[in-house]
Order: structure tokens, then sequence, then C-alpha cells
């Protein structure tokens, strides 16, 4: 019987949550097992894992134990590969742990489901100057820069096509035409592209007044220069789940303070903390909005998705923060550029795998 190697897959049971999401987006099985010294299962964790972890002040250099499902749901090496497969069926999950009666882990068990096409529509804002990257932005719009092999743009379509969304609107402006001129009608990568000209700028949210129609269904509004591996259809689960109006997609920031903080109540001291370390959520620049949302947008006007949150949330409608968990770059200034060159390799070029490795 055929088992993925689950060596590749795995962490210590003393590493990070950082070190566990290098190997989650290093393999792409959307899984780590968690084991100890012996090679006995600890536990597992999957991305919904860390984003809940997140979202209870847990932060990415803790532990992985804080993080991880404790009792996840195994195989035993003694049973038939019929038994794995009923038992994924019962429990509606994609992986399936194998171990031994001592629980020492053999390998991992998982269904390949094929992708579901999704109609959500996906709209990228690519009209953005670019100044911060200039020179290379005088002749080139940014999204088309190219990182590793292919133009920013072109791998942020092809990782969304991958997912199963198929209905894109590219809101272009500066040199759009180039944009336009390389992805045409998009079937080349399996999708839809229709275009939105914006005469003047329009910010990260006014451009959606002049789409065709407001959408049926819940969408994505994606800034056109992140290079990024975040899972859009977990976001949209996790939008619907919430009843949202809108939903950014967030990461966390953390920041060290280099000296002892002193807290003063009155004349006194009440605590001394050495060098703290601070951490924050902040905007990622992908969003998930439901058709309400549009009611928000004027009428061919600048307008920031900023400030259609805060309209959202001043009368009190739902609004949702989803921690990402993947790789994310926001390439504005050259350092980040030069950084995304760096990181290209290793999170985005396809790794064969052979099929011994597969269930």
């Amino acid at each position: 019987m055929n088992l993925f190697d689950w060596r590749r897959i795995s962490v210590d049971e003393t590493a990070s949550i950082k070190q566990a999401l290098t190997v989650l987006d290093k393999e792409a099985l959307q899984i780590v097992l968690v084991v100890n010294q012996s090679g006995i299962l600890m536990g597992t964790l999957t991305d919904g894992d860390v984003r809940r972890a997140l979202l209870r002040g847990v932060g990415l250099d803790d532990c992985v134990l804080l993080a991880m499902n404790a009792m996840p749901t195994v195989g035993l090496q003694s049973q038939s590969e019929t038994a794995w497969k009923r038992k994924i069926l019962e429990k509606s999950i994609r992986h399936l742990p194998i171990v031994d009666a001592e629980q020492h882990v053999i390998g991992l068990f998982y269904d390949k489901k094929e992708v579901q096409k999704r109609l959500n529509p996906v709209v990228l804002m690519l009209g953005g100057l670019g100044t911060r990257l200039r020179p290379l932005t005088e002749s080139v719009p940014k999204p088309m820069l190219r990182v590793g092999d292919r133009p920013i743009l072109e791998t942020i379509v092809t990782h969304i096509a991958e997912q199963g969304f198929v209905n894109f609107y590219f809101c272009i402006n500066y040199l759009g035409e180039q944009i336009r001129s390389y992805f045409g009608d998009g079937s080349q990568w399996g999708v839809n592209i229709e275009y939105i000209e914006e005469d003047e700028r329009m910010g990260t949210a006014g451009a959606l007044s002049l789409l065709p129609e407001v959408p049926e269904l819940p969408f994505i509004v994606m800034n056109g220069d992140l290079l990024t591996k975040v899972n859009l259809s977990a976001l949209l689960d996790f939008h619907t789940e919430h009843h949202n109006i809108a939903t950014a997609c967030v990461r966390e920031y953390a920041q060290q303070v280099p000296y002892g903080v002193v807290e003063i109540d009155g004349a006194r001291v009440t605590q001394l903390v050495e060098k703290p370390v601070y951490r924050y959520f902040v905007n990622a620049g992908i969003y998930a909005l439901s058709p309400q949302a549009m009611d928000k947008v004027p009428e061919q006007a600048f307008y920031d998705m900023p400030t259609l949150i805060d309209e959202v949330l001043a009368e009190k409608g739902p609004v949702g923060g989803f921690p990402i968990t993947e790789y994310w770059m926001d390439i504005g200034q050259m350092p980040d550029f030069e950084q995304a060159q760096a990181d290209y390799e290793v999170h985005f070029q396809k790794r064969v795998t052979s099929n011994n490795e597969q269930a």
C-alpha cells in the first residue's frame, strides 16, 4: 500500500508554530504531523488550527503544542486501505495519519479530491503607479514585474485558478494595456477575464462601482502586488460561516521594544518588562465581500477598502478578520521585491512527487 512519507510533513513537539508553517507551506498537503523524539504522534496541525490559535492570542513563535489538534482521527497499520477510506468518508476529513499499535507514525493516507469549480468572482486591483519601485515601474506596471520566471500577476492568477476560481475582473489603469495584451481573455489559464478600465485612480475599492453588475455571490477583492499562497476557498468559507458583510485577511506583526518597559500608576512603578514583544494584526490587502457591501461603494469616485469597512462597522455590520498563515509578501518597495525573488523558488516552483510517496 502507498503512503506519503510522514517525515517530510512532521515537526518535533518542541517546534514553534512558525517552524510548522514552513513545513505546511513547503509540502502543500495542508497538514503537519507533530511527533515526539520517538516518532509517536502527539497531534496534527492545519492552517485552520493555526488561524484559530492566532485568534485566541497565541503567537507564531509559541510552541506548536498550543495550536495543534491533540486528538486527531487516525488509522491503524493493521487495518486495510478500505477501512482507511471509510474512516475518511465518515469523518469528512482529507488526511489520515497511520500509526502502529504504540502510536508510532507509519505514514499519511489522504484523499486526493478534485478541485471544485468556484463561480465567486475575483477582483484584482491593478491600477497602482508603483512609484516606490521606480525606475522598474517607469515602463512596466508593477503587477507585470517578473519575480522568478514570470510576472507577479501570472503567479497570482495561476495560484487562484488552481483553487477552482474561474471568473476574474482586472481593474487596470497605469500601463494597463500591457496587462490586457499579456493575459487576453484568460483562456490560456483556463479562466475568464473581464477588464475594468479606470480613467483615473479610484482607490482600492472605488473601481467596484464599474463592475458590469453586482455579484450574486460573495466575491474576492485583492491587491495585484501581493505574492501569496492564501487559501481563498477557506477565506470564503470563513466569510460565509460567520455571515459577514466584509472579511479582511490579516497578518500577525510582531514588534520588540529594545528597552525595558516600565508601567507606572501615579508615582509608583507597577511592573517592569524587559524588551517586551507586542503582537498586532495588520491588513493583508485581501478581502471577501458579500453583495450588500456594494451598497457602500460610491459611483465613480475615489474610495478605499478601509473606508468601506469603517462604514460597515459604523452601522454595526459584521466584519471578520481572517488570519493568513500561508506565505504572503506585499511587493511595495525594493527590499520586498528582492526578498520575493529569493522566496519564489521555495514557495512557488512546482515540486515533483514520486508515485510511491502518494496514497
